[in-house]
């Protein structure tokens, strides 16, 4: 259902399942062995996985937080596209990895949940992409000291609003890892 003509492929993104930001995160061990399961899944059925790492000034490149977690292992001819913004389409070869595998649907695995995954969701939908959530194979970390809801009332809330979002000629939603098809 994309609007991007000739796309009717599917991709996993797997988003900054990394060392410096998994430290402090939500039910961090169930959502990096449901992301496991995804890519066991995408894997299987020889969808694209597309590896997103983020680095900043809190998070350099090359550091062991910036390194991805060592449950998770990618494939040497997994692309892996680095980024320095939340969404992950900006300012990165995303959109040309996708678009040379002919990808219209993305389904969106990672963290942080109110940064990255939100931005890169809503960058997906802008960008004419469908794009779907694995609620249970995304966290964040517990930021209520900034007057933020506890990281199980973010996920939930992001499952929620994108589980109902829309825009013309695209689809999104949600689905549990145990649901998960490709």
């Amino acid at each position: 259902m994309t609007t991007l003509p000739d796309r009717p492929n599917t991709a996993l993104l797997v988003i900054d399942v990394q060392n410096g930001v998994m430290a402090g995160a939500h039910d961090r061990d169930q959502v990096i062995a449901n992301i496991t399961s995804l890519l066991d899944k995408a894997r299987t059925a020889a969808v694209p996985v597309i590896w997103i790492q983020h680095s900043d000034e809190g998070l350099p490149q090359g550091s062991a937080q910036w390194e991805y977690v060592p449950e998770l292992k990618r494939q040497d001819d997994e692309p892996l596209v680095p980024k320095n913004y939340p969404d992950s389409f900006e300012a990165t070869d995303l959109e040309s990895v996708l678009g040379d595998r002919k990808v219209g649907r993305i389904v969106v695995a990672g963290a942080q949940t109110d940064i990255c995954i939100r931005s890169t969701l809503h960058g997906a939908i802008t960008r004419g992409y469908d794009a779907t959530l694995v609620t249970d194979a995304h966290t964040t970390e517990d930021l209520t000291q900034f007057g933020a809801p506890t990281p199980d009332k973010v996920i939930a809330h992001t499952n929620l609003y994108w589980k109902f979002h829309s825009a013309p000629g695209r689809e999104a939603g949600v689905v549990e890892t145990a649901d998960a098809s490709f």
